[in-house]
């Protein structure tokens, strides 16, 4: 009896023995698989992140003609600031009464072309 129990039992280890050989290669296409998804995900994140330095740059580059903007737009400011000062002046109102209405100051002689 004790022969039987010691063929069933190698019998029960055999078979086991030829389901972990079994394994073997769906243990290998598991790890493949998940080599495959691995690289599969740090392709894409490098992909990614170069995506990301292009708009960075992108980015950086619309930042600095902003800063042009700027810089021009408050030198404009200034000349506006300098022409409204002008504009409020005396000197201003002489000069268009002069051009635009063609009066003269009290001491001016007027010459005539015929």
């Amino acid at each position: 009896m004790r022969k039987k129990e010691n063929q069933k039992f190698s019998r029960k280890r055999r078979e086991k023995l030829k389901k972990d050989e079994n394994r073997q290669p769906e243990s290998k296409t598991a790890m493949i698989s998940v080599i495959l998804v691995a690289s599969a995900l740090s392709i894409s994140l490098m992909a990614r992140s170069y995506a990301l330095e292009e708009k960075i740059g992108d980015y950086k580059s619309q930042r600095k003609e902003v800063k042009a903007q700027i810089s021009a737009e408050e030198q404009r400011t200034k000349e506006i600031e300098a022409l409204k000062e002008y504009m409020q002046s005396d000197e201003y109102a002489k000069q268009v009464a002069r051009e635009k209405l063609g009066l003269v100051e009290g001491d001016e002689i007027i010459f005539k072309e015929k």
